[in-house]
């Protein structure tokens, strides 16, 4: 893999402090919402983190982590929609909670691809993007975004009861 650049350090610096807030949030709250300050932090960090993402060509084109990033700042928007408008009507809470959790897939995808192809230093996990443990691992991450996000969706609807 290439080196990383100085915006790669930030734009990792960013992703992992977004990381790291958005799993708080969902722990503390069980949804990502920016009345609290983790989700604020979650937020601002995302988007930061999804901005640089687009300004990082390692091989020199537009690629997959380009198109999360893009997927992750359509995801931003519709979910602050959701929570600044009534657009969605009864269903914004809903809207807000999906997409908010989202984003943390699309944060977590690239994380752990970076990882296993970086990590430890010298002797990666893995050396091919096409590694089938790579492929395990989405299957894993959608897994449990999908099992995530239908507890909170339930917790979420109990709470307007």
């Amino acid at each position: 893999m290439p080196e990383i650049i100085p915006l790669g350090w930030f734009h990792t610096a960013m992703g992992i402090i977004a990381l790291i807030s958005g799993v708080v949030a969902l722990v503390r709250y069980k949804e990502i919402t920016p009345q609290t300050r983790s989700g604020q932090i979650y937020l601002v960090t995302t988007l930061i983190t999804a901005g640089t993402a687009l300004a990082i060509f390692q091989h020199g084109a537009f690629g997959p982590a380009h198109g999360l990033a893009v997927m992750t700042l359509a995801a931003l928007a519709v979910g602050t929609v959701a929570s600044t408008t009534k657009l969605f009507g009864k269903l914004s809470r809903y809207v807000r909670a999906v997409s908010y959790s989202a984003t943390l897939l699309f944060h977590s995808i690239p994380a752990v691809t970076d990882s296993l192809m970086r990590l430890p230093v010298g002797d990666p996990v893995l050396t091919s993007i096409e590694d089938p443990v790579l492929k395990m691992c989405y299957a894993a991450l959608l897994f449990l975004f999908l099992v995530g996000v239908s507890l909170q969706l339930r917790w979420v609807y109990r709470q307007r009861a």
